[in-house]
């Protein structure tokens, strides 16, 4: 289920969703119809249904309206949705400097969920994570998927890469926590004289505080993440739900309700105990690095 839609400047949709919900929940338990709050509003039925969805900022006035039609008393759950809605419209003015890129689609979609993350969680089988690839790694890739003609094309994927690891480090780096398969770091990706600076760079940042690595090895066996690579993104407001993305050879999916974010977080915590340590993991790295 996707959680972008072509409505508006959503840097997170999250909270925006979030809000609807509870609004729509005051509704339901008030017995008002779409058609009456909408009438509470003097406004078009469409409205209403875009603000429950969460596709559009919020104003104050629209939410004090609502929540005094519908009956609501609580002043504090009152402000809480207040303060949500301050915090949707902050978001969605965010400017970030991917919005730049050109034709940006999904890829500007989950750097802006990035960029304001503070902690994400992935699984990768089949490559090294993205904020952890080197350049080399990178145009590789590129060239080995056919995707481009020219290998100049690649050049500004590899520079939106360099540019998305600056995260990891500064005041307020990202929280990263990333599962590889040893597949990912067997494959020759651009032969070994690609792979080998890209382990020995796996091996650096993997060092870093905010940086935490374990490789899935192949003894493991089946696992819970088995059917493919996702990422589960999380961010400061205890309002936001985690946000799942998952990437397919097709297709991108979005997962922006709490109970299949739970369990997407179940096939993490599970495949995580079946990985070895950090420490374990890096020596995995290091012995592949040398067979090389």
């Amino acid at each position: 289920m996707s959680g972008w839609k072509n409505a508006g400047n959503r840097v997170s949709t999250v909270l925006g969703r979030k809000l609807g919900g509870e609004l729509m929940r005051l509704r339901m338990a008030s017995g008002k119809s779409r058609p009456d709050a909408a009438n509470a509003l003097s406004a078009h039925q469409t409205k209403l249904v875009k603000m429950e969805s969460g596709w559009v900022p919020m104003r104050d006035p629209d939410i004090r309206a609502l929540c005094a039609f519908y009956g609501l008393a609580d002043e504090a759950e009152l402000q809480s949705l207040l303060d949500l809605a301050k915090l949707d419209r902050e978001r969605r003015k965010a400017k970030g400097w991917w919005q730049r890129l050109p034709g940006k689609g999904v890829l500007g979609e989950y750097i802006a969920m990035e960029d304001v993350a503070t902690r994400i969680r992935t699984w990768q089988p089949s490559f090294v994570p993205g904020l952890f690839q080197t350049a080399e790694y990178i145009r590789a890739i590129g060239i080995g998927s056919g995707d481009w003609d020219d290998p100049e094309e690649i050049e500004p994927i590899v520079e939106v890469r360099r540019m998305r690891q600056q995260r990891l480090h500064g005041d307020t780096p990202l929280h990263l926590y990333a599962v590889v398969w040893e597949a990912a770091l067997r494959q020759l990706v651009g032969g070994s004289e690609v792979m080998r600076p890209q382990l020995s760079h796996l091996l650096e940042v993997s060092e870093l505080p905010n940086v935490r690595l374990q490789v899935l090895p192949f003894r493991s066996g089946m696992h819970p993440s088995a059917a493919g690579p996702f990422s589960i993104i999380s961010f400061a407001e205890t309002e936001a739900v985690d946000v799942i993305y998952a990437d397919t050879l097709a297709s991108s999916l979005w997962v922006e309700n709490e109970e299949e974010s739970t369990k997407y977080v179940g096939f993490f915590e599970g495949t995580a105990r079946l990985s070895l340590s950090p420490h374990d993991s890096r020596k995995l790295i290091e012995d592949i690095r040398q067979e090389m």
